[in-house]
């Protein structure tokens, strides 16, 4: 299997059975990620875009098509692909420590591991939690619970859980898009470092073209639902490690910025109000 083609989308396409008929999400999806690549799904609201993501994820299958992950069918979820959602979804009566350390156990624990694999003690648990928090610089909040925390510390417990099973994928459903624009900048540049360090194969989901550009290897554009399709992909090639500040003037950053506006606003259009 060609690296190129480490995640395969071939053919996809999604209804979904409402009160007024059968609603088509996508149709005619075809798209390769290859290892190590970080690619964006960007598009007006209700494109799709997190409908694409969640058959990545296993937790819906495709009406028509197939959906490979290292060359094995995505038949349901798993722990090869670990997903970071908009709202962290942490549990309020758990520490951050506690969170993470919950899906951790759960792929490596005695209780979850697949037949013929060896669990890892406690001990080494316990290592791979503190690891997965000191990664997202959060070592100090631990033993806080996320009441006691601010949403954008929220956002990198979810982001250490997901890491910390070291998944072959990291699908993130606008994991920024809540906070405010200073945290959510700084939490940018964070998962720039993290995925620079783990080397990561990333499909994220963002409505923000500064996002796109800045984090990706890759911009997959979505045209209008319903039926939405892939409109275009475009490649970024520019240089990493990238710095937001450094690459607010490149002409190549304001290229590719103003292809993706293009795409949205001159060829798709507005779909609704504040889309």
């Amino acid at each position: 299997m060609s690296s190129l083609r480490f995640i395969q989308i071939e053919n996809v396409a999604q209804t979904f059975k409402t009160k007024k008929g059968t609603f088509p999400a996508l149709r005619d999806v075809n798209l390769n990620v290859a290892k190590g690549e970080f690619v964006t799904l960007i598009g007006h609201s209700g494109c799709g875009k997190s409908t694409l993501l969640n058959l990545i994820a296993g937790l819906t299958m495709p009406t028509e098509g197939s959906l490979l992950c290292a060359n094995r069918e995505i038949a349901g979820p798993g722990p090869d692909r670990a997903v970071v959602f908009q709202n962290h979804s942490l549990l309020p009566w758990l520490t951050c420590f506690e969170n993470v350390y919950l899906g951790v156990e759960r792929v490596f624990g005695a209780s979850f591991k697949s037949v013929g694999a060896k669990a890892e003690t406690k001990e080494q648990l316990i290592a791979r939690t503190d690891a997965a928090l000191a990664m997202v610089g959060l070592t100090a909040a631990a033993q806080k619970r996320p009441g006691e925390i601010s949403g954008g510390m929220k956002q990198r417990v979810g982001i250490a859980r997901a890491l910390a099973m070291e998944p072959k994928v990291l699908l993130m459903d606008e994991p920024f898009g809540a906070l405010d624009a200073l945290t959510r900048a700084k939490l940018q540049d964070e998962l720039l470092e993290i995925v620079a360090r783990t080397h990561s194969t990333v499909v994220m989901v963002t409505h923000d073209v500064d996002e796109a550009v800045l984090l990706s290897d890759k911009i997959v554009m979505l045209t209008n639902g319903p039926a939405a399709t892939i409109g275009e992909i475009l490649p970024v090639e520019l240089d990493r490690p990238r710095n937001r500040v450094e690459l607010a003037d490149n002409p190549q950053y304001l290229h590719y910025r103003k292809a993706v506006i293009d795409f949205l606003y001159t060829r798709q259009g507005h779909v609704e109000k504040g889309a």
